[in-house]
């Protein structure tokens, strides 16, 4: 075996092919999947083989492969490590939404990282603006913020230095005092507010959720094209606050909780 298809090489060329199908709208035939790795077809198909035999991918039946059973799997698996595996989570989002009028979303914050782990967006909607997954844009979203906001300032400068601030709009906050300042403010009234700062047209609004454990902070938020939000700003911050309560004192989430633990 040659040293391009093999050791840590592959393994990362493995998982970027993971990374590139993912995050594509369809089936990604070999020979493209070889174009985007600036790799030989052959060391493709070396890398695609265990990568389907294991289930993380599948062949389409149109052509070209596409994820597979084994990344759900995962997916349930890392819900259960940071605590959200309960099945009420998806019973509380789901009145969030209906109560807000806006997709609501359950994000977690463990290990330096951020990441929304569950949403009533629908997978189809792929115009979405913020779906589940990692999130690298924590400091122009609220649920970034409200997380952000509950660490130490160390954690939350190695945070910062370790993903960036990168600039998204023209309201996205990229300095670091404006940052603090803004953590602040978030910290005093109890909620965070993303107007613009990810996405041009959304606004976001997010609430830590008292009583996290096993290392895991998790926050509730909702997202909503701004015109909308600011003609009912009272009603979606109350919808929230309202699920923050009802989720942080139910049994399932204090089970889910110490279960991470």
């Amino acid at each position: 075996m040659s040293s391009a298809s093999s050791g840590p090489q592959s393994v990362g060329r493995a998982l970027e092919i993971l990374d590139l199908v993912a995050d594509a709208a369809g089936p990604v035939g070999a020979k493209v999947l070889a174009r985007r790795l600036g790799c030989s077809l052959s060391t493709v198909y070396h890398l695609l083989g265990p990568l389907v035999e294991r289930g993380h991918l599948v062949r389409a039946a149109g052509g070209g492969y596409a994820p597979g059973p084994r990344v759900a799997a995962l997916h349930r698996a890392f819900q259960r490590h940071v605590g959200v595996a309960a099945p009420g989570v998806g019973e509380v989002l789901a009145r969030l939404r209906r109560e807000s009028g806006a997709e609501a979303y359950f994000t977690a914050y463990r290990d330096g990282r951020i990441t929304v782990v569950n949403s009533t967006a629908p997978v189809t909607d792929t115009a979405h603006p913020f779906v589940p997954g990692p999130e690298v844009r924590a400091h122009a979203t609220a649920h970034g913020k409200a997380l952000l906001a509950g660490l130490g300032r160390g954690e939350r400068r190695r945070y910062l230095a370790a993903h960036g601030m990168a600039r998204y709009t023209e309201r996205t906050i990229t300095a670091a005092d404006r940052f603090e300042a803004e953590l602040a403010r978030v910290r005093g009234q109890g909620y965070a507010v993303s107007v613009g700062e990810a996405d041009p047209a959304y606004t976001c609004v997010a609430m830590v959720v008292p009583g996290g454990a096993g290392g895991a902070v998790h926050a509730l938020s909702v997202s909503l094209p701004t015109e909308r939000f600011a003609r009912g700003r009272g009603r979606v911050r109350a919808a929230v606050a309202d699920s923050v309560r009802a989720f942080s004192g139910s049994a399932f989430y204090g089970g889910a909780g110490n279960a991470g633990a």
